[in-house]
């Protein structure tokens, strides 16, 4: 299927256009680490705020909520609550320099690609960073705070077989860039997007994988609805829904 209305989003330079555009709207804006709360910290069943590993305390105020969208480290920030129904897999994408002089892998003659039977995507030679390649499949176990963030010689001969299928010229491309990241899947590979049980005004949004940044506006929303607007919750995002065993319904 060609989608010929369809376009890249590149994340970095959008999270910092939203940061910049909240922060003229008057959020405060802040980096920092969290210490992971305790249900001891429960007062009438709400989180008073947050403190940093500086001993910094953030409040949430009389009625404001606290949202926890922390990606793969959302199971160590609730270990006891989602640790074991977050699965962080180890994930490889490689960039590969196109042929000198060679227009074939541009943006305008190469479309971003997803090819579900050899679970591989990919996209053009954007912004001259090389042509990008990376297996769906799950990788193994890991932790994002420790796990290597060198790529492997296996990952690497993945996607050169890969290339020598769909893309012959680029087979024995230089590599001019590899990044390790990480999926965040829950059991049936849906999101979390509930509230915390143990306090009203916490809620956890987690369970993003490899696409949760494109659903990021409708995820937002969603949130929205539910914490200001109180309208109620899709089944399929709830805490309960989400298991210690995978059981992956959704691609």
């Amino acid at each position: 299927m060609l989608e010929t209305d369809s376009g890249v989003l590149l994340a970095r330079r959008a999270v910092s256009t939203v940061v910049n555009w909240a922060i003229r709207q008057g959020v405060n804006y802040l980096q920092a680490a969290i210490v992971p709360p305790s249900v001891d910290e429960a007062v009438s069943g709400r989180l008073d705020g947050v403190r940093t590993v500086n001993g910094t305390s953030i409040r949430s105020g009389n009625n404001g909520a606290i949202i926890f969208a922390c990606g793969p480290w959302l199971g160590k920030m609730f270990p006891e609550l989602v640790g074991n129904r977050l699965f962080i897999s180890r994930q490889e994408v490689f960039f590969f320099a196109p042929p000198a002089g060679d227009a074939r892998y541009a943006p305008s003659a190469l479309p971003t690609w997803i090819d579900l039977a050899h679970e591989a995507y990919g996209m053009p030679d954007l912004e001259n960073r090389g042509v990008k390649v990376g297996i769906d499949r799950h990788g193994g176990a890991f932790d994002p705070d420790i796990g290597s963030r060198m790529s492997s010689e296996e990952g690497l001969s993945e996607a050169r077989r890969y290339l020598g299928t769909r893309f012959p010229a680029l087979h024995d491309a230089a590599v001019v860039e590899a990044r390790v990241c990480q999926y965040e899947n829950t059991s049936n590979g849906d999101f979390l997007l509930d509230r915390h049980p143990a306090f009203e005004n916490v809620w956890l949004a987690g369970g993003g994988s490899g696409h949760g940044f494109k659903h990021g506006p409708a995820v937002g929303e969603y949130l929205a609805g539910r914490v200001l607007d109180g309208k109620p919750g899709d089944p399929w995002f709830s805490l309960e829904s989400k298991l210690a065993l995978q059981r992956r319904a959704i691609f």
